[in-house]
């Protein structure tokens, strides 16, 4: 059960939630677009697919793109140890709609963050661009509209996800 003790910080960013989703929830295309990446960043299996696509497809590059898929696996992993650890549970205020089922009840930090960052993190590099980093905020607020994690959720999942793929990212250079 969440921390509802008035003054709480997790009272503090269900408010955040609320006000997020009073904002877009109705928005059309806002909701089903959420939960599409919800599914297609599930256990970080989307990210690790377009690494493998990515490394069959790009030659040249192919043990960079293999190193982002490691990353995006090992953020994932990382998460879920770190869920076990701290055991925050999940939003659950009768005024945050709950728009996506989800595989456990805790909540810090959200692997959608550390997985979609790891992965992004290092297709920019991979390609010399950091275009593909505008996707971090968008599946950071996903998780958020879709009500199943806090703000403090996916800030902390965005940070081990970008320092993951900088680990990956620095062992591949140690060892090329």
């Amino acid at each position: 059960m969440p921390n509802k003790k008035p003054g709480s910080v997790s009272v503090a960013e269900s408010h955040i939630l609320e006000s997020l989703q009073d904002a877009v929830y109705e928005v059309p295309g806002v909701v089903p677009g959420a939960r599409a990446l919800s599914h297609f960043g599930e256990h970080a299996l989307g990210w690790m697919g377009l690494s493998a696509a990515a490394a069959v497809l790009d030659k040249k590059r192919r043990r960079e793109w293999i190193g982002v898929g490691v990353a995006a696996f090992g953020a994932h992993a990382t998460s879920v140890v770190v869920k076990r650890i701290v055991r925050r549970r999940r939003p659950a205020y009768p005024y945050v709609r709950v728009g996506v089922a989800t595989p456990s009840r805790l909540s810090f930090p959200s692997s959608h963050a550390t997985s979609t960052t790891a992965f992004l993190v290092g297709a920019a590099r991979v390609l010399g661009t950091p275009a593909p980093l505008l996707g971090v905020p968008v599946m950071m607020a996903s998780r958020m509209v879709l009500g199943v994690h806090y703000p403090s959720d996916t800030v902390a999942g965005a940070l081990i996800g970008a320092a993951t793929a900088e680990a990956v990212t620095r062992f591949e250079r140690k060892n090329a």
